[in-house]
């Protein structure tokens, strides 16, 4: 059996070791400590924001930034339904109702036009909505020039899930930096990754002082344990910490690689139409976390016969996100798509619903990415992929 071959593997170097040796040097293992200031220091300073608060998961940001902005039993947030369900859990552990908006085929993150539809729409019905969660999917920003005027017209207060976008940028903005509050997620999967963990990021300090007052059990400032708010335990350890301060100093190598690894893979299946790659929308630049093709219509294909393929030969690739309206738990919440706005559907097949999520979904594959990878690797890919299409490699 040839080597296992995974979709996006952690790459580590010597300097998480340093850290982490620091930690371990000095008895530092439990929550908070050196690692953990420096870490959140050096994100800001990287991203460019006033302070970032490091938390057990990405998941865990997204969910202290509802409590911030007020999300309250009942209220509306509106959400892309093109994502992980990271983004959207957290909505309902406030007590309040997502609102799922459709992508749009152009960057494949939230469509501005069906946002502002979904907002007028509501408050024809006499709803406001609280705030909107706006996704960079697969290190891809979202088109803020558009969707943060959608929001400030309205008072929606922008949570920025960058999870997947950790160095990617928007008109020479960092991803995490672009809302009220950012989000990013440094899972094993990710680009930049700590095993687990994730980050709030703020201009305003007075977000960060209340997520980090929050996450380390809403301890008050009293000599004796004090509780006067309800808390969480959700802060990073010094050692994990550690981990992300080393990730930090190669981050751009790694995007380069990655972005070296996408450019291989559009030449690898330059010659096969029946393959599209998501697009690189001009305001910014990928992370390149992750390399997603989609089958064209006509294509005699489909998506699992890839995934399967490559299971055979001891590689991991994966479906694009299954849109959160089309999951069991969350479908029956409102989702606005392209739809109501009567765009885009000319673009789908006619078996496909009138999604453009659902569209992706339904004939996109994320391939291997790690930035680990090597040329013979990535050859493996798409010397599988080419024989699935019916292409011989040396065509």
């Amino acid at each position: 059996m040839t080597k296992k071959l995974y979709l996006s593997p952690p790459h580590l170097g010597e300097w998480e070791k340093e850290f982490v040796k620091e930690a371990f040097e000095s008895n530092w293992i439990a929550p908070l400590g050196p690692n953990v200031d420096a870490f959140e220091n050096e994100m800001a300073e990287t991203i460019g924001v006033a302070g970032c608060a490091a938390l057990v998961s990405g998941t865990a940001a997204v969910h202290l930034a509802l409590k911030y902005v007020g999300v309250k039993p009942g209220d509306y947030v509106l959400c892309s339904s093109l994502t992980f369900s990271g983004s959207c859990n957290p909505i309902i552990y406030e007590g309040g109702i997502p609102v799922f908006i459709d992508s749009d085929y152009e960057t494949w993150c939230m469509s501005p036009e069906v946002l502002e539809y979904a907002i007028q729409d509501l408050n024809k019905k006499g709803i406001k909505p609280k705030a909107a969660i706006i996704v960079d999917l697969y290190g891809q920003s979202a088109d803020y020039s558009r969707l943060l005027s959608i929001c400030e017209k309205y008072g929606i207060a922008v949570i920025e899930d960058a999870a997947e976008a950790v160095g990617s940028t928007f008109n020479g903005k960092y991803c995490g930096s672009l809302g009220l509050i950012g989000i990013f997620s440094f899972n094993g999967n990710k680009i930049l990754t700590t095993s687990g963990g994730g980050m709030a990021l703020s201009n305003d300090l007075n977000v960060i002082k209340k997520i980090k007052f929050w996450s380390t059990q809403s301890r008050d400032p009293a000599r004796h344990y004090q509780h006067s708010e309800l808390g969480y335990n959700y802060r990073m350890s010094n050692v994990l910490a550690g981990i992300g301060r080393g990730q930090l100093r190669v981050l751009k190598e790694h995007i380069k690689r990655r972005k070296e690894i996408n450019q291989v893979y559009r030449e690898g299946f330059s010659d096969i139409p029946e393959i599209e790659f998501m697009p690189i929308a001009k305001y910014g630049e990928p992370n390149y976390w992750l390399t997603v093709i989609t089958l064209s219509q006509k294509s005699k294909v489909n998506p699992e016969q890839i995934i399967e393929a490559l299971e055979g030969e001891n590689i991991e690739s994966r479906p694009v996100w299954k849109p959160m309206h089309l999951q069991p738990f969350f479908e029956k919440y409102p989702f606005y798509s392209h739809k109501e706005i009567g765009q885009d559907t000319n673009k789908m097949s006619a078996s496909s619903k009138p999604s453009v999520a659902e569209d992706l979904f339904n004939r996109g594959v994320c391939l291997p990415s790690g930035s680990n990878m090597s040329e013979a690797d990535q050859q493996r890919v798409i010397n599988v992929v080419r024989r699935v299409l019916g292409k011989r490699s040396d065509e």
